[in-house]
């Protein structure tokens, strides 16, 4: 099989459904990849460090003075990109004027690119503010930016429970960058 394999039970029944394995996703859901001081400080935080990489080793997509914007590492559809801050900062009340219009400047940006370069129907915009309300990394700020198409939410996450990214994060990286304007 390619990727998938049918279960069976203890009792030696195949259930009838298949299981695609994501290994990788492994890392993120135990948290084998947090850095042991974790993540409030800016040197163990991946938005404080992402900017400094080399381009073949990061995510990063496009820069501005106040923000960057990064492919989400575990994304939730394809071209599911990250505006980030500069600043280490947890609240979106944080952020200062030209921030905060920078942020909402590279939202924008972000989606017409998407667009041009895979025919997005529509977009889920969001922050997770504090560990409770979802953020995976609470403590630096990060404006979700997901494309969606119809048919989407098909019957791989429904019923298969998995996820289909047709596309390698760093070539999909290096589509939106050339398509970003200068």
């Amino acid at each position: 099989m390619t990727g998938a394999e049918r279960h069976t039970d203890i009792g030696g029944m195949a259930d009838g459904l298949e299981r695609l394995w994501t290994p990788h996703r492994m890392t993120y859901i135990s948290g084998e990849d947090r850095p042991a001081e974790g993540y409030e400080k800016p040197t163990g935080c991946p938005f404080c460090r992402a900017p400094k990489l080399p381009p073949d080793e990061s995510l990063v997509v496009a820069r501005g003075e106040h923000v960057f914007v990064v492919l989400n590492l575990y994304p939730y559809n394809p071209g599911h990109l990250l505006v980030c801050p500069y600043r280490h900062v947890a609240d979106y009340t944080d952020l200062d004027v030209p921030e905060t219009t920078e942020l909402a400047s590279y939202t924008q940006t972000a989606m017409r690119v998407i667009r041009k370069v895979s025919n997005a129907h529509g977009f889920n915009l969001g922050m997770n503010q504090g560990g409770v309300a979802g953020a995976g990394i609470a403590a630096h700020l990060h404006q979700h930016v997901v494309p969606r198409w119809g048919g989407d939410a098909n019957f791989m996450p429904v019923i298969g429970r998995t996820k289909v990214l047709p596309q390698l994060l760093g070539d999909t990286r290096d589509l939106l960058t050339r398509a970003w304007p200068s």
